[in-house]
């Protein structure tokens, strides 16, 4: 450093530190560093100047992220408006099916949700496997 702060090592990295944290925030606010000096007789000033800078440049970091979260918040109930007709619209779709089904069918459906294992194909319904050699032709 060209400009001597202070002749004791601790005052003299203190003097460092505030031209840093000027200059770093000078850049992070966009103002010169030429424009905000440290004036070494009048300390206390310099100290509530870079203080300012500081609540600055936080309230903007504050500014841009209360912006993130918001839009982070309306995507959010917009996913959840579509779950929620997505869920609306199934529920619908389920009361159909069980209005449709006999009872032997939803006894049997019962069952098998309580055992665990998986639907039978219906009568008529061919597996995707079947399907896709019948499709295929005879392989040579």
């Amino acid at each position: 450093m060209s400009s001597p702060c202070y002749s004791v090592a601790m005052d003299l990295g203190v003097c460092q530190l505030r031209n840093f944290s000027i200059s770093f925030l000078s850049s992070l606010l966009g103002t010169e560093t030429s424009s905000v000096k440290l004036d070494n007789s009048s300390s206390g000033a310099s100290v509530v100047a870079i203080d300012n800078k500081i609540e600055q440049a936080m309230d903007l970091v504050k500014s841009h992220l209360m912006y993130a979260v918001r839009e982070e918040v309306e995507v959010l109930k917009e996913q959840i408006k579509e779950l929620i007709e997505r869920n609306s619209q199934l529920e619908q779709e389920n009361n159909l099916l069980k209005n449709l089904a006999s009872p032997e069918q939803l006894a049997q459906f019962q069952a098998q949700v309580q055992s665990g294992s998986p639907p039978p194909s219906t009568q008529g319904a061919q597996p995707p496997a079947q399907l896709a050699a019948q499709n295929s032709g005879p392989s040579a």
